[in-house]
């Protein structure tokens, strides 16, 4: 290797990277808690920048579709001003009927549900007590072992002494529990509202802060890099837009499918859990079975054998919608394997959670397409030399050895 001035700089940048990475190992520690304490205080710009993002693509739509230029084309300069701000509140409100109706559809029915269950706990009890004494009457042994346990001594000072301790100490923890939550909630609702206007303002100067981006990366950054950089972004971008909208495309396929198939077999509470099941379903693979447990304890109050086929259906219909539906509309969505996409769920939700179950899927798909053109692109260089058969080459020359030593 010739040591002019260009290897030198990229020997020296390997040296310095090579560096980085055994300090960040040593010091992992530090950089962890550097790292939590700048994702604690940039925690609200984070989760505007995600509203952001979730929000431009209703808003998106109504800007180029509702207030496009061939439908507002002689409607006056103060229309085609304004209609960012018309799509962005109209955005807004989609979100919050949609949550709207899903919180008045489900909450009066599930408040009721607990309060009809408070009433039947008495007669419930009184079953379980009846069943008891009929078990023990044919099974006497029973009462032979229980009976066992009066030659148990219990030391009951010590014991009402750890009791009145644990109560003692546990109210000086609730109070400091309810501090602790009040004022989580608080900081909470803080960073929600910073983060709304934040979102709002992202919202409103996207083209001018996405050129500012692009300036300030062209100006820091080599072309190459530059290119590859704009490519990945953008490959992002569209990978996540297209599984929030699959996503949402697929919860209202599998809402639907419960309210359909409930109605034709006669189950109860079919809208509301069927709209339950749908703004559940949002958390991919898993958010069904929450509306599952819900409304099986919905049914469960008035009879739990149509509780118990309730879950039957649900099991029946999870397999078609996961192994069918799931996999083809999210995964074509984002280009993405069925076998990746329950991947990208399974690894997610193990680092993450509920969160990493968002984010895996499309970061997981965007990998994927660049592996897959970088292969496309290495196999398209030209196929391998075959192996030659018998110590002859393809030409049905022999072999030599030396030719197949590298050159210096």
């Amino acid at each position: 290797m010739n040591l002019n001035r260009k290897n030198v700089r990229k020997i020296r940048g390997l040296i310095l990277f090579t560096g980085l990475v055994i300090l960040a190992l040593i010091k992992f520690d530090l950089l962890y808690g550097a790292m939590v304490f700048g994702i604690g205080i940039g925690k609200p710009f984070i989760l505007g920048g995600m509203i952001a993002f979730v929000i431009n693509i209703p808003m998106h739509f109504y800007e180029t579709k509702l207030f496009g230029d061939h439908r507002i084309k002689g409607q006056g300069k103060l229309l085609k001003k304004s209609r960012r701000g018309l799509s962005m509140v109209m955005a807004f409100l989609s979100v919050v009927l949609v949550v709207t109706l899903v919180a008045v559809t489900v909450i009066p029915q599930l408040v009721q549900a607990i309060s009809v269950l408070t009433k039947k706990i008495p007669v419930f009890w009184s079953g379980l007590i009846h069943q008891l004494e009929v078990i023990f009457a044919e099974n006497p042994q029973l009462l032979y072992y229980l009976d066992s346990f009066e030659n148990v001594e219990i030391d009951w000072k010590s014991t009402i002494g750890t009791v009145v301790g644990f109560l003692q100490n546990g109210v000086g923890n609730m109070l400091s529990s309810t501090v602790t939550v009040a004022g989580s909630i608080i900081s909470s609702t803080v960073n929600f509202f910073i983060a709304l206007v934040f979102s709002i303002y992202i919202l409103t100067q996207k083209e001018r802060l996405g050129d500012q981006c692009d300036r300030l990366l062209k100006a820091y950054t080599n072309p190459k890099l530059y290119k590859n950089v704009r490519k990945v972004l953008t490959l992002l971008k569209q990978n996540f837009s297209n599984f929030i909208t699959g996503q949402c495309t697929e919860s209202v396929i599998l809402g639907l499918m419960f309210v359909v198939s409930m109605a034709l077999f006669r189950f109860d509470y079919a809208v509301m859990v069927g709209v339950l099941i749908a703004f559940t379903a949002l958390i991919p693979i898993v958010g069904a079975f929450i509306g599952c447990f819900i409304g099986a304890f919905l049914m469960l109050v008035d009879d739990p054998v149509r509780a118990l086929w309730f879950v039957v259906l649900f099991v029946v219909l999870q397999q078609i919608e996961g192994n069918l539906i799931y996999p083809h509309v999210v995964g074509n969505s984002v280009g993405l394997p069925s076998i990746w996409v329950l991947a990208a769920v399974t690894i997610g939700g193990s680092l993450m959670g509920i969160f990493g179950m968002l984010v895996f899927i499309p970061l997981l798909s965007t990998v994927y397409t660049l592996l897959r053109e970088d292969v496309n692109k290495r196999n398209g260089r030209g196929n391998p030399r075959k192996e030659p058969e018998n110590g002859s080459t393809v030409k049905g020359k022999p072999s030599d050895p030396a030719a197949l030593q590298p050159r210096e």
